[in-house]
């Protein structure tokens, strides 16, 4: 194998894969990037068993082959690379030479025939606005359970309702939900994809612009974006029939400024407990809103908020970070607060948008 490729390239996509690499001790091929030169092409693949990646790049191709490389070491060199623009890869025996106008590294690499394959994943294709999917998974991935213990709920599930594409993620404390507007009909049929993995993907595709192509198969999931291949796992198990606890009327209403509930929520953090506790208290007739905190070695906090109030006085205690973490899924200048009684879920709404809910569950005493 013997191509040249443009240095700055490398260094976007070489990050990218290697982030997609197992780290697996046991299974050191695990941590390797494999290189595949052919036509007018450099492919670059990984895979931690969970998550596979292929991306392509633009290469000059004297000679085809096949190399795999420690995925951290491959990584570590070429974004050290500087002062030139392009590299040449060369396969000698053993090992991989990369040569630049001010560098000449050897690096020892793997037998190639030891590398997983990645599925080519086949099924039902869909079509989606890469900017909105993934602007939807980032509008609730925070509320996923990190713990891979009950992994239904670590996980984003996708499903379509009407003309909505659905997407939704909790961890049993909180719960969001975004829905975007589909074109035509998207023939998701209620999937579950790994947080871990619903991160890498929008990290992945981020910033990007266009349409991605979603297909389907049986166990797996392919984003495909003009050269990028991206495959997951998905999850066989049922989500939480969420719209059971989702409450069917409130009895008071708070209607803030998006940037006075941030500052509030800020001032509140310096206060708050171990358990990030911080108590609501509405009264509508008296035209209060306040925000109560206490730390024991810190100090007090009361934090009034301007608001149209409405409906019964309210005290209920919560996690303010949980509070916190949806205001940056809501794009509107106002938001409005849904209480029932302090035993009860509060739920936030961006006033003009209809298209994000986010549920939050009280703090025991």
């Amino acid at each position: 194998m013997k191509v040249e490729c443009v240095l700055e390239k490398l260094k976007e996509v070489v990050p990218q894969v290697d982030r997609v690499t197992g780290k697996n001790l046991a299974l050191p091929v695990l941590n390797a990037i494999l290189m595949v030169a052919s036509g007018k092409t450099l492919k670059f693949r990984a895979t931690n068993l969970d998550l596979g990646i292929e991306i392509e790049v633009p290469a000059k191709i004297d000679k085809e082959g096949v190399v795999l490389i420690p995925g951290g070491v491959l990584n570590s060199v070429i974004t050290s690379l500087y002062s030139s623009k392009n590299a040449i890869l060369e396969k000698h025996g053993p090992n991989l030479s990369i040569t630049t106008s001010h560098n000449k590294i050897l690096i020892k690499t793997y037998p190639e025939e030891d590398f997983p394959t990645i599925p080519v994943v086949s099924g039902e294709e869909m079509v989606f606005d890469v900017e909105k999917i993934i602007a939807a998974f980032r509008s609730v991935s925070y509320s996923a359970a990190l713990s891979d213990i009950k992994p239904e709920i670590s996980s984003v599930y996708v499903y379509e309702h009407g003309s909505d594409l659905v997407c939704v993620a909790t961890d049993s404390f909180r719960l969001a939900e975004k829905k975007i507007k589909l074109k035509k009909p998207s023939g998701i049929n209620n999937i579950l994809i790994p947080i871990r993995n619903i991160i890498e993907v929008v990290r992945i595709f981020d910033g990007k612009h266009g349409e991605v192509k979603l297909v389907m198969g049986k166990n797996q999931i392919a984003f495909s974006y003009e050269n990028i291949y991206l495959t997951s796992r998905v999850i066989d198990g049922a989500f939480p029939d969420y719209k059971q606890i989702l409450p069917k009327e409130h009895h008071t209403e708070a209607v803030v400024l998006k940037h006075d509930l941030i500052n509030a929520m800020r001032t509140a953090a310096i206060f708050s407990g171990k358990f990030n506790e911080l108590k609501i208290v509405i009264a509508p007739k008296q035209r209060k809103f306040e925000f109560h905190t206490k730390h024991p070695e810190v100090g007090e906090n009361v934090t009034t908020i301007e608001g149209a109030l409405s409906g019964d006085p309210i005290e209920a205690n919560f996690n303010y970070r949980y509070i916190f973490d949806s205001l940056q899924s809501i794009n509107d200048d106002s938001v409005a607060l849904y209480f029932t009684t302090e035993h009860k879920p509060l739920v936030i709404k961006g006033v003009k948008d209809a298209s994000f809910l986010y549920l939050v569950m009280p703090l025991n005493r």
